[in-house]
């Protein structure tokens, strides 16, 4: 394929996946469950944190958190007492546990109750072409607080070369905005031009598959090469292609 019928073949598959039908198997469902900004933003947060391994667990889990916290994310974060926090204690979703969830929530209350919530984070340090640095800077605010060493894990560092797709993931949920319904849009002080793709396994597959990537590793430089490349096809929505990727990879085999 030429570069033309690349990118025509890649918008025909963005169009097949970036659809209502996407959401019942992704766990984007989650932060879809709620309609106060601060809930929609912390349920993703949450949920996009322990994105990987089996989908359906992924899911079972993130349901399972929000149902720990009340379904009331926002409030619990807010206002939760120590009682409160010990119902975290069992909770277990591969290597994040109970006491990084417990962490994690002091974490959020102190962006919301220090920094302006997490939008305001992550706009802040937002810089013309990348949004790299701001995850950078947002992962360190996040951990101002006294924590386990080994809670940083959950929380990757582009700045350290990782491909930190999981984050890379939440800020599509939360920035994008299009009339398909899956990416919630509702982050206005942030660019969807400076978003970079979820580098995973799968898109990273098929995007050497394609010739769109060359670089072996899932890696922060590999995410540099393949959004430059995404950004060539469309400047304005480059990761609008995760959707061609993923679903060329996960429900096509690609």
């Amino acid at each position: 394929m030429n570069q033309k019928e690349l990118k025509e073949f890649l918008d025909e598959k963005v169009i097949q996946y970036n659809n209502q039908d996407f959401i019942e198997s992704d766990p984007v469902q989650i932060p879809h469950l709620f309609s106060i900004k601060e809930d929609i933003e912390i349920a993703g947060f949450l949920s996009a944190t322990i994105a990987w391994g089996n989908r359906k667990m992924i899911i079972k889990n993130s349901h399972q958190m929000m149902s720990l916290m009340g379904n009331a994310p926002y409030d619990f974060v807010m206002s939760h007492s120590d009682e409160d926090l010990q119902r975290l204690e069992n909770f277990v979703h591969r290597t994040f546990n109970g006491k990084d969830f417990t962490c994690f929530i002091k974490g959020l209350q102190h962006i919301y109750k220090n920094h302006n919530g997490l939008e305001a984070v992550f706009a802040k340090n937002q810089e013309k072409e990348s949004l790299q640095k701001g995850i950078h800077e947002f992962k360190k605010i996040f951990f101002e607080i006294e924590h386990l060493s080994r809670t940083q894990k959950h929380i990757s560092d582009p700045l350290n070369n990782s491909a930190a797709k999981r984050i890379n993931m939440y800020l599509r949920w939360m920035v994008r905005q299009d009339t398909k319904g899956v990416d919630l849009g509702i982050w206005k002080t942030i660019p969807p031009s400076i978003l970079s793709c979820p580098l995973d396994i799968h898109s990273g597959n098929v995007a050497r598959k394609l010739g769109i990537l060359e670089r072996k590793q899932n890696d922060g430089k590999a995410l540099a090469e393949l959004d430059k490349k995404l950004r060539k096809m469309d400047a304005t929505d480059p990761v609008k292609y995760d959707f061609a990727l993923f679903g060329l990879g996960v429900f096509e085999g690609f």
